[in-house]
């Protein structure tokens, strides 16, 4: 039987998606849109064809080339979607930093930069989303965190404490908005579920080190992911909030 947009679990609803030109943002949009949801695409690079790709699939997209350090920027987002759409009902988060250096040999700019990509944007779009989701009674933030925090990962000292501040953030805000029906939760993964591993951009041999490691012997797609992206979007997951929700194929058991 075919599903209508009227029963989708998200029909209506509008999403803002960080990041979200490449890679798992990608993904992520295009299982929002299956789920009937109006999106709204930010990123600091042009988005215009994962706009017009969505458009074929019956999405209803718009797109704004932002950086999201710049508080303006942010602002401006939050703008697009309330002009677009009149309200903000999902922030799918997913801005980030990867490097790998030893901690003898890392830098304070690769520290700064780690941190300010990784919680500063992380800030600043939760800042400009809130009021309107606090507005309506409903809202859902959800960002992304790294299996590495449960592993302790060596030769990621500020990757490892950027995404522990994912979760330390998840934690105390959801603990201040669910009065007001938003839910705030997190999704830890692994390297495989991103793209530049499996394109070999982290480590060439990256799938053969850590798909021993897995429980499910299967590189993780960004689609394993936005599934869980989805599911903790729904009305119906309202009730799950303050969590860090781990995907990576079982490397960690957390």
């Amino acid at each position: 039987m075919q599903i209508t947009a009227f029963e989708r679990g998200l029909h209506d609803r509008v999403a803002i998606v960080t990041g979200a030109a490449v890679g798992n943002g990608r993904a992520f949009c295009e299982r929002l849109v299956q789920e009937g949801a109006r999106l709204v695409i930010a990123d600091v690079i042009d988005a215009t064809d994962l706009a017009e790709a969505l458009r074929a699939q019956g999405g209803t997209v718009v797109s704004v080339q932002a950086d999201l350090l710049k508080p303006a920027d942010a602002q401006r987002v939050a703008d697009v979607a309330m002009e677009a759409f009149g309200r903000i009902d999902i922030l799918v988060h997913n801005v980030g930093y990867y490097h790998e250096e030893p901690f003898d040999l890392l830098n304070f700019d690769e520290w700064e930069q780690t941190i300010n990509l990784t919680l500063h944007t992380l800030f600043h779009t939760i800042k400009v989303v809130l009021p309107h989701m606090k507005a309506a009674g409903f809202g859902r933030i959800i960002s992304f965190s790294s299996d590495t925090v449960w592993l302790g990962s060596p030769y990621l000292t500020h990757y490892v404490t950027a995404k522990m501040g994912v979760i330390g953030l998840t934690r105390s805000l959801a603990s201040e908005v669910g009065k007001y029906g938003i839910t705030v939760n997190s999704i830890s993964v692994g390297l495989t579920a991103t793209q530049s591993a499996r394109d070999g951009g982290v480590s060439s041999t990256m799938l053969e080190h850590i798909l021993p490691t897995q429980a499910v012997h299967r590189a993780d797609e960004p689609e394993d992911i936005a599934n869980v992206v989805a599911f903790l979007a729904l009305p119906a997951s309202g009730i799950i909030t303050g969590q860090t929700i781990n995907v990576d194929g079982g490397v960690a058991k957390h």
